[in-house]
């Protein structure tokens, strides 16, 4: 069976370090959900639950493949799930530093449940996240709220809760008539833009590229690719998997920069016109 207590199990059924895991399951610990209350007790100790909900985000097998890896029923894997769950969901980051660049963009999750999706430009039916990263460290400090998979970003934006959660950002052509940052546009029989405008949209796509990086580490939890959890599961799992990001990425930083964000290079900056 799986356990927590043999380090080698952690990093391929979670993504994290040890190190990083440890972490992570002081997060239900602090919120008490290792505490000791009437009724039956939970079948596995709090380290093993929090490694079963990591490893069924990162592998996203069914309950009946799941369970027997930790010696559990189905029902008692799916209650763990739905307990320590929410529990490791992302809260957003309410305060940065000065000149800290943000960057928006959507990203669609496949999701069973028909009730909080819709069909989408993907064809399936999903639900639609907002994130939203440091440009420069690379961690999500946002999540907003699912929508159906149908809805326009410039909408989402508004929607999900991530425009009031930390207003002006940067962001991609979609989000025209947000007042955020997007490229620059030629105007109505304009054949070209000016140089400045040119060398401005270089800048601003190097830059945004980081967040479609970010989905594409976020989906190696492989629940980000066909999520069968219903209601506010799917929610959780991409809140959960953010806070997971983070806690890798940041491992990652502090073993190459000695502990130190990533530096933002002179390049990375966004460039304003004349």
């Amino acid at each position: 069976m799986i356990t927590a207590s043999e380090p080698s199990w952690i990093a391929p059924f979670t993504g994290l370090s040890p190190r990083a895991f440890g972490k992570l399951v002081k997060v239900p610990r602090r919120e008490g959900a290792d505490t000791v209350r009437r009724g039956r007790p939970w079948s596995l100790p709090l380290d093993e639950r929090a490694l079963l909900v990591a490893a069924y985000w990162r592998t996203n097998l069914t309950m009946r493949r799941l369970a027997p890896l930790f010696g559990v029923s189905k029902s008692a894997a799916a209650r763990i799930i739905d307990h320590v769950g929410p529990v490791f969901v992302l809260q957003p980051r309410k305060r940065f530093a000065k000149g800290t660049v943000l960057i928006v963009d959507g990203t669609l999750v496949p999701t069973r449940d028909h009730s909080v999706a819709e069909q989408s430009k993907n064809y399936r039916y999903s639900t639609a996240h907002q994130v939203v990263i440091d440009a420069d460290t690379r961690l999500v400090v946002v999540v907003g709220r699912p929508l159906p998979g149908n809805r326009h970003d410039s909408r989402g934006w508004r929607e999900s809760g991530a425009k009031a959660a930390v207003g002006n950002t940067t962001a991609d052509g979609g989000y025209q008539g947000t007042g955020l940052v997007i490229p620059h546009r030629r105007a109505k029989g304009q054949a070209e833009l000016p140089g400045w405008k040119e060398e401005h949209n270089r800048s601003h796509k190097q830059v945004r590229a980081r967040v479609e990086h970010v989905f594409a580490r976020m989906k190696t939890w492989k629940i980000l690719r066909d999520c069968r959890l219903k209601g506010d599961g799917v929610h959780h799992a991409i809140l959960g998997i953010a806070r997971m990001h983070n806690l890798a990425l940041a491992g990652w930083a502090s073993g190459r920069h000695g502990g130190s964000p990533c530096p933002r290079r002179r390049e990375d900056r966004l460039r304003d016109g004349p």
